[in-house]
């Protein structure tokens, strides 16, 4: 009796102390074996994982709206007083572009003025030696305003008139005419054109011209073309990429 109580007491006398221990026992197994197969999973993943490449980190695009575009009115200011005289070679050019008969009179500011409309800073856009060349020759020419004068041959005749009048013309044409007194003598006139000085080549066969047409202090249109010479006769070229992006209108 001695003997069987004391195996009794070793294997637990309580049903419900049989059962915690047979409990115990499947835990520890099933802790064991997570423990294993995370072990494997790590050694599986450090094979197979590692032969991967890792991904580069993405760059931020930079945000290019932030830099400022340079302003040519400010680096390189054009149409500066004190110019003098318009060059002679000048008059040929614009002369040969007002041959055919015209729609309206002809009435041109004495004070040479260019634009360069600002695609990126600048809308010529040369790509060869004589592009560049003509480019830089305009910008050099324009850099002050110069005084036109009675030279030009148009068939259709022309009006020549100072710069304070042309910008009294330009109100006229912006008002209507409602200031009889101030815009009578201006009657007829529908554009003010604003010429610039060219911009030849080397061989002065090619240049740039500028011709800007006002009908108002905010109406107009304008432009930088490319012109050449065939033979004794200036013609405006076709455009392409070089002054593609200088025509302008308000």
């Amino acid at each position: 009796m001695q003997v069987g109580r004391a195996k009794g007491d070793l294997l637990g006398s309580c049903p419900r102390e049989r059962h915690l221990i047979r409990k115990h026992g499947v835990l520890k197994r099933s802790v064991m074996g997570c423990v294993v197969l995370v072990v494997v999973l790590a050694i599986l993943w450090a094979r197979v994982g590692g032969r991967h490449r890792s991904v580069p980190a993405t760059r931020s695009i930079p945000d290019r709206s932030a830099q400022p575009i340079s302003d040519l009115s400010l680096t390189s200011p054009l149409n500066v007083p004190g110019g003098g005289a318009a060059p002679a070679d000048a008059y040929e050019v614009y002369s040969a572009l007002y041959q055919a008969p015209q729609q309206e009179p002809l009435v041109f500011s004495d004070g040479s003025v260019t634009d360069i409309p600002q695609v990126n800073g600048n809308c010529l856009q040369p790509s060869t030696p004589q592009e560049r060349e003509m480019t830089d020759a305009f910008v050099a020419a324009n850099r002050q305003s110069h005084r036109w004068e009675q030279r030009f041959t148009i068939p259709g005749g022309y009006r020549l008139i100072a710069r304070s009048d042309a910008a009294q013309a330009q109100h006229c044409l912006e008002t209507h005419f409602q200031d009889q007194q101030q815009c009578d003598r201006f009657k007829g006139i529908a554009h003010v054109r604003f010429l610039g000085v060219p911009g030849f080549d080397s061989t002065h066969a090619r240049a740039l011209v500028s011709v800007v047409k006002m009908c108002g202090g905010f109406c107009g249109s304008g432009g930088i073309f490319e012109v050449e010479k065939t033979g004794s006769e200036w013609r405006r070229s076709e455009a392409d990429d070089f002054t593609r992006e200088c025509s302008w209108m308000y």
